[in-house]
């Protein structure tokens, strides 16, 4: 009885251990009897008790290799460290697992030789500024070499560039001159700007003193003449006021029925006042005693 049930213990369990799960982004590499028989996918399987077994899992994902630095020398004879990142998948499970033996140090291996003939091309300047077009031809290269063995090679990143120190003193001191050289650059265009507007600001400044005194100049003139015309103005004024108060003073005596006598003397005394020291000549009309001539006489006094 306990033998039957150790049987059956024992019949379960190798059941079980024929039932496999493949997860998500993996494959497994089935072999029957030491050949290869399949390559399992994401899911259920069942193998062969004993003569079936997975030879090996392999992860689908995109997986990085992160490689030391390795000396390499320029075409001008520099010698660098520079170590790679080297990003691939995994594309045929069969030929990865029996392409090559080790496969990251078959990739590792071919990054180095590959860094080397690409930088043996280059200068060290081009080295320094040419990283993606080193990028793209490892990558290339790799991509192509790594195709028997079932990876795939996406991306090739020069993580780091190091020259030897001497190299990096020098480099230091250029660019510091270069520094230096561009702030007096700026310097002087800055002074140069300031000059400019300084001679903008003293020009305008000119030109507006100009205006103003333009302006200051018509502004006199149209004053002084806007007094004159007013002086003439109240002259004339004065002059008309005299003329109409004597005539408005003979008028008057010739309505109170004054002499000859009376009329002559007031159109002296008129000729008088309208004269005021200012005529130069004086015309008397033959009849004074004509006051209608008075009148037209007093017009021609002043000339």
């Amino acid at each position: 009885m306990y033998v039957f049930l150790v049987l059956i213990l024992i019949v379960i369990m190798v059941l079980g251990s024929c039932i496999k799960i493949v997860p998500q982004a993996q494959a497994a590499v089935v072999e029957r009897l030491g050949a290869y028989v399949a390559t399992w996918s994401v899911g259920l399987h069942f193998k062969l008790p004993i003569i079936d077994r997975v030879a090996r899992r392999v992860s689908l994902k995109e997986q990085v290799a992160d490689f030391p630095p390795q000396p390499v020398i320029t075409k001008d004879n520099v010698t660098m460290m520079i170590n790679t990142v080297v990003f691939f998948q995994i594309t045929d499970p069969k030929l990865y697992a029996y392409g090559v033996e080790n496969p990251i140090m078959a990739i590792e291996n071919l990054s180095a030789t590959t860094l080397r003939n690409v930088i043996g091309d280059l200068e060290l300047d081009q080295t320094l500024t040419s990283r993606e077009t080193i990028n793209t031809k490892m990558r290339s290269t790799l991509d192509t070499a790594t195709d028997p063995w079932g990876i795939k090679v996406t991306r090739v990143e020069l993580k780091d560039i190091t020259p030897p120190k001497p190299i990096q003193e020098s480099m230091e001191k250029q660019m510091k001159a270069e520094r230096d050289k561009r702030a007096a650059i700026l310097e002087a265009e800055g002074q140069k700007q300031s000059a400019i507007l300084e001679a903008e600001g003293h020009k305008q400044s000119m030109v507006l003193h100009a205006e103003g005194e333009k302006q200051a100049a018509i502004l006199a003139a149209e004053a002084e003449k806007e007094r004159e015309i007013k002086v003439a103005q109240g002259q004339a004024k004065a002059i008309l006021e005299v003329q109409q108060a004597t005539a408005e003073g003979i008028r008057a005596l010739k309505e109170a029925g004054a002499d000859d006598a009376v009329l002559k003397l007031k159109s002296i005394e008129a000729f008088e006042k309208a004269a005021d020291g200012q005529a130069t000549k004086i015309i008397v009309p033959a009849q004074l005693s004509n006051v209608a001539s008075v009148a037209t006489s007093i017009k021609e006094f002043i000339k």
